[in-house]
């Protein structure tokens, strides 16, 4: 167990409507989040990319010279802050993804270890979208291993069901990927992990021991003693305006910074301190 939490803010994601959320898109806008999340304590801006031109928002992008400008800003706001980079994609088209970490070589990338069908029902028993697989076959994670291999990059396993877990150990087995492991455990995706705090040792059970591991907890109120947990059992921390919204008391939030509070405040409530990005790269293992 680290003494240290690394606390990672994921300061927008890819699913929300800036009309309807107040997450941010501009370079400007995720360097003021970026800067809220790491007075906070955030040593870790885990970043998507989002269209430019005006209305298209919503929209994904996987222009290099976006996450360039993105990253940069970043940067410049958070002096030593390290940059983890999205690489999640649907389908066979993912090479502006791979071009985005092969360019700007980031710290770190997601690299999602395993398929999920992604699903969602309603209260009035239908589908929140059209049922979709978020396909993440053996080929494809060996490709995006292969790039960060490339440049340096450490991946960041997104594992979003107990197989995908076990998973991670055989590619490290059979050679895929052989540098510090660090998973993170996706909890309360309605088709994949609940967000259940005992589900967690069992979690930890089956990572390589040697692995660093934190939680992503996607919910509302509900997700907070999963936080608590993680903490407690020595993992790193994650939140941002990708995962939630709410606090423990059901408050709305309007910035990352006040949910990087919260988990921070979490991490001390389990004793431990937070740690700095000097501290952070160390316990990750990044070379830069």
């Amino acid at each position: 167990m680290s003494d240290k939490a690394v606390i990672t803010c994921a300061l927008n994601g890819v699913l929300t409507d800036p009309k309807q959320h107040n997450v941010p898109v501009t370079p400007e806008q995720m360097a003021s989040e970026a800067k809220a999340a790491f007075d906070a304590g955030a040593s870790v801006m885990h970043i998507h990319l989002r269209q430019q031109a005006p209305g298209k928002g919503h929209l994904p992008s996987w222009e290099v010279s976006v996450s360039k400008e993105i990253q940069q800003a970043i940067r410049e706001a958070c002096p030593g802050v390290i940059i983890n980079h999205t690489s999640g994609v649907s389908g066979p088209n993912y090479s502006g993804a791979l071009d985005c970490i092969r360019e700007t070589r980031p710290e770190i990338a997601a690299c999602n270890a395993g398929s999920l069908n992604y699903l969602k029902v309603k209260a009035d028993n239908t589908w929140a979208w059209p049922p979709m697989m978020f396909d993440n076959a053996v080929e494809k994670v060996k490709d995006y291993l292969d790039v960060m291999n490339a440049v340096g990059t450490i991946p960041e396993f997104e594992c979003f069901d107990v197989g995908i877990v076990r998973c991670v150990g055989m590619y490290h087995q059979v050679g895929m990927y052989k540098g510090p492991l660090e998973y993170n455990f996706v909890m309360g995706v309605a088709s994949g992990m609940p967000a259940d705090p005992e589900l967690l040792p069992i979690l930890i059970k089956l990572k390589r021991p040697e692995a660093q591991f934190q939680v992503t907890a996607i919910g509302r109120e509900e997700i907070w003693p999963l936080h608590q947990c993680c903490a407690e059992l020595g993992g790193h921390l994650r939140t941002g305006l990708e995962d939630a919204f709410y606090l423990a008391d059901g408050k709305k939030v309007t910035s990352n910074g006040q949910l990087i509070e919260a988990i921070a405040a979490c991490a001390r409530r389990a004793g431990r301190g937070i740690a700095s990005p000097a501290e952070a790269r160390k316990i990750f293992g990044t070379n830069r």
